[in-house]
Protein backbone atom coordinates (compact mmCIF):
# COMPACT_ATOMS: atom_id res chain seq x y z
CA UNK A 1 0.00 0.00 0.00
CA UNK A 2 2.88 2.18 0.74
CA UNK A 3 4.67 1.55 -2.65
CA UNK A 4 2.65 3.61 -4.76
CA UNK A 5 2.75 6.66 -2.53
CA UNK A 6 6.61 6.10 -2.69
CA UNK A 7 6.36 6.09 -6.29
CA UNK A 8 4.48 9.52 -6.71
CA UNK A 9 6.52 11.38 -4.16
CA UNK A 10 9.40 10.45 -6.39
CA UNK A 11 8.03 12.20 -9.41
CA UNK A 12 6.87 14.78 -7.46
CA UNK A 13 10.75 15.23 -6.66
CA UNK A 14 11.67 14.76 -10.46
CA UNK A 15 9.09 17.32 -10.90
CA UNK A 16 10.73 19.60 -8.71
CA UNK A 17 14.23 19.21 -9.51
CA UNK A 18 13.69 19.78 -13.00
CA UNK A 19 11.65 23.23 -12.06
CA UNK A 20 15.13 23.78 -10.01
CA UNK A 21 17.04 23.15 -12.91
CA UNK A 22 14.97 25.25 -15.63
CA UNK A 23 14.88 28.17 -12.89
CA UNK A 24 19.38 28.02 -12.27
CA UNK A 25 20.42 26.09 -15.16
CA UNK A 26 20.42 29.40 -16.94
CA UNK A 27 21.64 31.51 -14.41
CA UNK A 28 24.56 29.39 -14.09
CA UNK A 29 25.75 30.00 -17.67
CA UNK A 30 24.95 32.94 -18.01
CA UNK A 31 27.29 33.43 -14.31
CA UNK A 32 29.93 31.02 -15.67
CA UNK A 33 30.37 33.71 -19.05
CA UNK A 34 30.28 36.64 -17.49
CA UNK A 35 34.11 36.34 -17.32
CA UNK A 36 33.80 36.69 -21.06
CA UNK A 37 31.53 39.69 -21.68
CA UNK A 38 33.04 41.33 -24.03
CA UNK A 39 35.54 38.74 -25.88
CA UNK A 40 32.52 36.37 -27.01
CA UNK A 41 30.01 36.77 -29.26
CA UNK A 42 26.38 37.41 -28.22
CA UNK A 43 25.47 34.18 -30.56
CA UNK A 44 27.69 31.90 -29.14
CA UNK A 45 26.21 33.40 -25.75
CA UNK A 46 22.50 32.90 -27.00
CA UNK A 47 23.08 29.42 -28.45
CA UNK A 48 24.88 28.38 -25.38
CA UNK A 49 21.52 29.01 -23.20
CA UNK A 50 19.85 27.14 -26.19
CA UNK A 51 21.31 24.46 -24.93
CA UNK A 52 20.61 24.85 -21.08
CA UNK A 53 16.95 24.96 -22.30
CA UNK A 54 17.25 21.50 -24.56
CA UNK A 55 19.22 19.95 -20.96
CA UNK A 56 16.38 20.99 -18.92
CA UNK A 57 13.15 20.28 -21.46
CA UNK A 58 14.91 16.82 -22.22
CA UNK A 59 13.51 15.77 -19.09
CA UNK A 60 9.77 15.91 -20.54
CA UNK A 61 8.40 18.11 -18.55
CA UNK A 62 6.82 21.02 -20.30
CA UNK A 63 6.77 23.26 -17.43
CA UNK A 64 10.55 22.85 -16.80
CA UNK A 65 11.07 23.82 -20.24
CA UNK A 66 8.76 26.93 -19.85
CA UNK A 67 10.99 27.59 -17.02
CA UNK A 68 14.33 27.56 -18.63
CA UNK A 69 13.34 29.58 -21.31
CA UNK A 70 12.02 32.34 -19.57
CA UNK A 71 14.75 32.40 -17.32
CA UNK A 72 17.69 32.26 -20.08
CA UNK A 73 15.76 34.99 -21.70
CA UNK A 74 15.63 36.84 -18.52
CA UNK A 75 19.48 36.26 -17.67
CA UNK A 76 20.52 37.21 -21.26
CA UNK A 77 18.88 40.17 -20.57
CA UNK A 78 20.19 41.11 -17.59
CA UNK A 79 24.15 40.55 -18.37
CA UNK A 80 24.82 40.35 -21.71
CA UNK A 81 21.87 43.61 -22.93
CA UNK A 82 22.89 47.18 -22.52
CA UNK A 83 22.18 48.65 -20.05
CA UNK A 84 24.08 45.56 -18.22
CA UNK A 85 22.66 44.16 -14.80
CA UNK A 86 19.44 45.81 -15.54
CA UNK A 87 16.00 43.99 -16.80
CA UNK A 88 15.77 46.47 -19.46
CA UNK A 89 16.83 46.17 -23.08
CA UNK A 90 17.60 49.37 -24.83
CA UNK A 91 18.99 48.28 -28.56
CA UNK A 92 16.59 47.11 -31.19
CA UNK A 93 19.07 43.89 -31.88
CA UNK A 94 18.99 42.77 -28.24
CA UNK A 95 15.57 43.06 -27.92
CA UNK A 96 15.21 40.70 -30.87
CA UNK A 97 17.56 38.34 -29.87
CA UNK A 98 16.04 38.39 -26.15
CA UNK A 99 12.57 37.42 -28.52
CA UNK A 100 14.03 34.47 -30.37
CA UNK A 101 15.80 32.95 -26.97
CA UNK A 102 12.14 32.77 -25.76
CA UNK A 103 10.61 31.40 -28.76
CA UNK A 104 13.51 29.25 -29.59
CA UNK A 105 13.41 27.88 -25.71
CA UNK A 106 10.31 27.45 -25.99
CA UNK A 107 9.68 25.60 -29.23
CA UNK A 108 12.88 23.59 -28.51
CA UNK A 109 10.88 22.51 -25.07
CA UNK A 110 7.70 21.53 -27.20
CA UNK A 111 10.05 19.52 -29.33
CA UNK A 112 11.66 17.46 -26.52
CA UNK A 113 8.18 16.94 -24.74
CA UNK A 114 6.59 15.38 -27.73
CA UNK A 115 9.81 13.25 -28.62
CA UNK A 116 9.90 11.68 -24.93
CA UNK A 117 6.42 11.08 -25.27
CA UNK A 118 6.48 9.20 -28.45
CA UNK A 119 9.48 7.15 -27.10
CA UNK A 120 7.59 6.37 -24.18
CA UNK A 121 4.59 5.26 -25.83
CA UNK A 122 6.86 3.06 -28.20
CA UNK A 123 8.40 1.49 -25.20
CA UNK A 124 4.28 1.03 -23.33
CA UNK A 125 3.92 -1.06 -27.07
CA UNK A 126 6.74 -2.81 -26.97
CA UNK A 127 6.11 -3.59 -23.26
CA UNK A 128 2.27 -4.64 -24.47
CA UNK A 129 3.78 -6.86 -27.11
CA UNK A 130 6.22 -8.62 -25.18
CA UNK A 131 3.39 -9.76 -22.05
CA UNK A 132 1.26 -10.95 -24.93
CA UNK A 133 3.68 -12.98 -26.38
CA UNK A 134 4.75 -14.12 -23.41
CA UNK A 135 1.76 -14.98 -22.13
CA UNK A 136 0.82 -16.56 -25.32
CA UNK A 137 4.36 -18.58 -25.41
CA UNK A 138 2.95 -20.04 -21.85
CA UNK A 139 -0.16 -21.10 -23.07
CA UNK A 140 1.17 -23.08 -26.28
CA UNK A 141 4.51 -24.66 -24.00
CA UNK A 142 1.98 -26.49 -21.88
CA UNK A 143 2.74 -24.32 -18.76
CA UNK A 144 -0.32 -25.00 -15.66
CA UNK A 145 -3.04 -23.03 -15.68
CA UNK A 146 -1.70 -21.23 -12.65
CA UNK A 147 1.45 -20.47 -13.82
CA UNK A 148 -0.37 -18.58 -16.91
CA UNK A 149 -2.74 -17.20 -14.03
CA UNK A 150 0.03 -15.76 -11.82
CA UNK A 151 2.13 -14.32 -14.97
CA UNK A 152 -1.43 -12.24 -16.30
CA UNK A 153 -1.96 -11.26 -12.46
CA UNK A 154 1.30 -9.39 -12.38
CA UNK A 155 1.28 -8.28 -15.92
CA UNK A 156 -2.20 -6.69 -14.78
CA UNK A 157 -0.77 -4.74 -11.83
CA UNK A 158 1.93 -3.33 -13.66
CA UNK A 159 -0.40 -2.64 -16.79
CA UNK A 160 -3.73 -1.03 -15.10
CA UNK A 161 -1.94 0.59 -12.06
CA UNK A 162 -3.19 -1.88 -9.34
CA UNK A 163 -2.82 -2.53 -6.01
CA UNK A 164 -3.50 -5.84 -6.57
CA UNK A 165 -5.03 -8.61 -9.02
CA UNK A 166 -6.51 -11.99 -8.16
CA UNK A 167 -8.07 -14.16 -9.85
CA UNK A 168 -11.57 -16.75 -8.38
CA UNK A 169 -13.41 -19.17 -10.33
CA UNK A 170 -17.05 -18.31 -8.72
CA UNK A 171 -19.23 -15.22 -10.46
CA UNK A 172 -20.28 -12.11 -8.34
CA UNK A 173 -22.96 -9.34 -8.52
CA UNK A 174 -22.48 -5.79 -8.42
CA UNK A 175 -18.89 -5.41 -9.38
CA UNK A 176 -17.77 -2.31 -12.00
CA UNK A 177 -16.37 -4.84 -15.25
CA UNK A 178 -14.05 -4.20 -17.73
CA UNK A 179 -15.70 -5.12 -20.32
CA UNK A 180 -14.14 -6.99 -23.56
CA UNK A 181 -14.28 -3.66 -25.66
CA UNK A 182 -12.06 -1.88 -22.98
CA UNK A 183 -14.96 0.14 -22.01
CA UNK A 184 -15.10 0.31 -18.00
CA UNK A 185 -19.26 0.00 -16.64
CA UNK A 186 -20.48 0.65 -13.42
CA UNK A 187 -24.15 -0.32 -12.24
CA UNK A 188 -24.93 -0.42 -16.39
CA UNK A 189 -23.21 3.12 -17.01
CA UNK A 190 -19.70 3.59 -18.81
CA UNK A 191 -17.16 4.64 -16.46
CA UNK A 192 -15.03 7.91 -18.39
CA UNK A 193 -11.63 5.97 -17.64
CA UNK A 194 -9.35 8.99 -18.99
CA UNK A 195 -11.04 11.48 -16.80
CA UNK A 196 -12.31 9.82 -13.58
CA UNK A 197 -10.12 6.99 -13.39
CA UNK A 198 -11.14 3.36 -12.57
CA UNK A 199 -13.99 2.80 -9.99
CA UNK A 200 -12.57 3.00 -6.32
CA UNK A 201 -14.20 1.75 -3.04
CA UNK A 202 -16.26 1.96 -1.96
CA UNK A 203 -17.08 0.06 -5.00
CA UNK A 204 -16.48 -3.64 -5.16
CA UNK A 205 -13.12 -5.08 -6.93
CA UNK A 206 -13.27 -4.43 -10.90
CA UNK A 207 -13.77 -7.80 -12.57
CA UNK A 208 -12.32 -8.64 -15.08
CA UNK A 209 -14.14 -11.74 -16.82
CA UNK A 210 -12.43 -14.64 -18.37
CA UNK A 211 -13.65 -17.06 -21.39
CA UNK A 212 -12.97 -18.95 -23.87
CA UNK A 213 -14.93 -20.58 -26.37
CA UNK A 214 -18.00 -18.95 -25.12
CA UNK A 215 -17.68 -20.67 -21.78
CA UNK A 216 -17.05 -18.61 -18.86
CA UNK A 217 -13.42 -19.54 -16.74
CA UNK A 218 -13.21 -17.31 -14.19
CA UNK A 219 -12.27 -13.59 -13.23
CA UNK A 220 -9.60 -11.41 -12.38
CA UNK A 221 -10.54 -8.99 -9.65
CA UNK A 222 -9.17 -5.88 -9.87
CA UNK A 223 -7.53 -2.85 -6.99
CA UNK A 224 -7.33 -0.11 -8.38
CA UNK A 225 -4.56 1.86 -6.83
CA UNK A 226 -6.27 6.15 -6.61
CA UNK A 227 -4.20 7.34 -9.53
CA UNK A 228 -5.27 4.19 -11.79
CA UNK A 229 -5.98 6.33 -15.25
CA UNK A 230 -5.42 3.45 -17.54
CA UNK A 231 -5.58 4.22 -21.04
CA UNK A 232 -8.24 2.21 -23.71
CA UNK A 233 -5.41 0.91 -25.34
CA UNK A 234 -3.84 -0.15 -22.07
CA UNK A 235 -7.04 -1.75 -21.12
CA UNK A 236 -7.46 -3.67 -24.14
CA UNK A 237 -4.44 -5.23 -23.74
CA UNK A 238 -5.59 -6.37 -20.27
CA UNK A 239 -8.43 -8.06 -22.38
CA UNK A 240 -6.13 -9.95 -24.25
CA UNK A 241 -3.83 -10.75 -21.50
CA UNK A 242 -6.89 -12.39 -19.76
CA UNK A 243 -7.74 -14.16 -22.75
CA UNK A 244 -4.33 -16.06 -22.34
CA UNK A 245 -5.69 -17.06 -19.32
CA UNK A 246 -8.61 -18.26 -20.52
CA UNK A 247 -6.93 -20.36 -23.43
CA UNK A 248 -4.65 -22.11 -20.64
CA UNK A 249 -7.27 -22.98 -17.92
CA UNK A 250 -9.66 -24.17 -21.64
CA UNK A 251 -6.48 -26.24 -22.58
CA UNK A 252 -5.75 -27.60 -19.57
CA UNK A 253 -9.49 -28.99 -19.11
CA UNK A 254 -9.84 -30.26 -22.19
CA UNK A 255 -6.71 -32.49 -21.54
CA UNK A 256 -8.39 -33.65 -17.96
CA UNK A 257 -11.57 -34.40 -19.98
CA UNK A 258 -9.90 -36.77 -22.46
Amino acid sequence: MNQPSRGRSGLQRRDQIALSAGLLAPLTVAVVLLPLRGHIADTDVTLLFVLAVVGVAANGLRTAGWVAAVSAAMWFDFFWTHPYEQLTITGRADIETFVLLLAVGVAVTEIAVRGRRQHTRASREAGFRAGILAAAEAVATGDSPSAVIDSVAAQLVSLLGLESARFVYGTGLGHPRLEHDGSVTRRGQIVDVERDGLPQPPDRPLELVVESGGAFRGRFLLTPRPDAQPTRAERLVAVALADQAGAALAGYQAVHRR
